[in-house]
């Protein structure tokens, strides 16, 4: 099995096993439920992972960081539940499970699993988003949208789509249901890494909000701000993002 069938098959798995865990837990507590989701995701995938790819390191957002993977040649970057809030909210489908791939400084391969929508977005093979209906979307948090987003927002005369996790804003850049997602607010590598594979299959836009390059599997996984955009946008969005 290639290693974009894995990320693919692993992703849609996780998300399947929490959709379950949701309806287990449909009367606990939503932090009950937020709790539950992490661990099993985590365990599921830990567990698969060792299976299917025992010689690679793994960095997850809900496990103890191993120094192995800074020499490592290949490591898997997993958030194995993103979007904890909207999970744990009933009917919520923005919510989503990152499998990623960093093979020799690249991202080689990725799957953004968005379970409640029964979808999952995967390497090599993404199609393009459609083409744009009009105004920009910039796609933003429910709570707090990013003063970037906003500048952003007005230096495109654009609107504002107001979604959930990390990985469900991506997708819907992806799917062509918005057009820009920036954040500068603090994210880690597994915020990113795949949701950037997927993107960059699709032929999207992605850097740093200064225009360099993302780069993972580094010492510190923080890596706190993103574009994706539509390729078309990417000099206009960058030029307010730069300042």
């Amino acid at each position: 099995m290639s290693d974009h069938d894995v990320a693919a098959r692993l992703a849609t798995e996780a998300g399947n096993l929490l959709l379950e865990v949701r309806d287990e837990l449909a009367e606990a507590t939503q932090d009950e439920r937020k709790a539950a989701g992490d661990k099993r995701s985590h365990d599921f995938l830990m567990a698969a992972l060792a299976a299917e790819r025992p010689n690679d390191a793994v960095l997850s957002e809900e496990g103890a960081d191993d120094p192995v993977r800074l020499s490592a040649d290949r490591v898997w970057i997993v958030d194995p539940l993103d979007g904890t809030r909207e999970f744990s909210e009933s009917g919520r489908d923005d919510w989503a499970v990152h499998v990623a791939l960093w093979q020799a400084g690249e991202l080689v391969a990725g799957a953004v699993a968005l379970p409640a929508q029964g979808i999952t977005l995967a390497t090599p093979n993404v199609s393009a988003p459609p083409a744009a209906p009009g105004q920009p979307r910039v796609v933003v948090s429910r709570t707090r949208p990013p003063a970037v987003a906003l500048a952003v927002r007005d230096a495109l005369g654009g609107v504002l789509v107001e979604m959930g996790s990390a990985g469900a804003k991506v997708a819907s850049v992806v799917q062509g249901l918005s057009d820009v997602y920036v954040h500068a607010g603090g994210q880690y590598e597994w915020d990113s890494a795949a949701p950037v594979a997927v993107a960059r299959a699709a032929g999207l836009h992605t850097s740093r909000i200064d225009g360099s390059p993302l780069t993972y599997n580094r010492r510190d996984p923080r890596l706190p701000d993103v574009v994706v955009c539509r390729p078309e946008l990417a000099a206009a969005v960058l030029a307010v993002t730069r300042d």
